[in-house]
């Protein structure tokens, strides 16, 4: 029933999410061991409704229908929004304007601050994307629509209902790991992308191969990724091998949290630990190229008068 065997890896993670949630309402309580693995399973659950909306984990489409459900809870958004906002959208313009995500809409800086405040600004912009998909579903594709409404009203009815239970214990392992999963996945494209060339070919990613990337089902090798959309997770490393010296030595990270520490901790005390961006580097190469060109023009017309 699986599309891909390797999927067994992201039904135990579900499974393990489920259970520990389970575990932690029923039985044991707060524990902040449990309560820390709780919220990676929470990270996961983006990463795997991530590439559920990519490559479908199975083949028939009720067991998806309920694949939808079963991740709309734990990752605190109705995954059909992934639709318009990233497999339309952001995989179309990858990082160029108009993408509902870009990392350089108020600020081409890479710092704390623009890392923290992005998820917060990137999901603001993308419900206009939402909106616009609902519209045109229920316009054109009204079965798309109701099970888009489908998992809005199945979240309502588990955070509700949680909260109804036991308004504190809802917060605590229903409202904050979803919020965990949802400001997650968005720190994870801002990394990816920000200070990248948005307009190479091989450079518009930023591409981590260490143990977090494996857990987290390959989501760090995002240059592969853009370019093929539409291959499966478990198929990505070995994709990634082949163009992987195409790729800028800058953008080839083996520590997530390495990466993170070096930029954003010490990158405030010294700038030499910041990363360049890319970016606007091709921008003033691009002008500087234009100002010798019409240099040139003015010259071989001065000499042509």
């Amino acid at each position: 029933m699986l599309r891909y065997k390797a999927d067994i890896k992201t039904l135990i993670y579900m499974f393990i999410t489920t259970s520990l949630f389970i575990l932690q309402w029923t039985v044991i309580g707060f524990n902040p061991i449990v309560f820390f693995f709780y919220c990676f399973f929470s990270i996961a659950v983006a990463v795997i409704t991530h590439n559920h909306n990519h490559v479908r984990i199975w083949k028939s489409d009720f067991l998806n229908t309920l694949q939808d459900w079963w991740l709309t809870v734990f990752y605190g958004f109705p995954v059909f929004a992934w639709i318009p906002t990233h497999n339309k959208n952001h995989h179309k313009l990858n990082n160029r304007m108009g993408d509902y995500t870009i990392t350089y809409r108020f600020s081409e800086k890479n710092n704390f601050l623009t890392l923290l405040t992005y998820p917060t600004i990137s999901g603001f912009y993308q419900q206009k994307a939402i909106r616009d998909y609902l519209k045109d579903t229920y316009k054109n594709k009204r079965s798309r629509f109701y099970l888009a409404i489908a998992q809005y009203a199945i979240l309502v009815v588990w955070i509700g209902a949680f909260l109804l239970l036991d308004w504190k214990k809802a917060l605590l392992y229903v409202v904050i790991p979803q919020q965990v999963s949802l400001f997650s996945v968005l720190i994870f494209n801002y990394v990816q992308h920000v200070h990248a060339n948005e307009e190479s070919e091989w450079n518009h990613s930023r591409n981590f191969t260490g143990l977090l990337n494996f857990m987290l089902f390959n989501n760090g090798l995002h240059t592969v990724h853009h370019e093929t959309a539409g291959l499966h997770w478990s198929q990505v490393p070995a994709e990634h091998k082949k163009v992987e010296h195409l790729i800028d030595d800058s953008l080839k990270e083996r520590s997530f949290w390495g990466y993170i520490f070096r930029n954003y901790v010490m990158g405030f005390f010294n700038n030499k630990y910041k990363t360049d961006s890319m970016r606007l580097q091709r921008i003033e190469r691009e002008q500087r190229e234009q100002r010798e060109q019409q240099k040139m023009q003015q010259e071989s017309n001065a000499v042509t008068a």
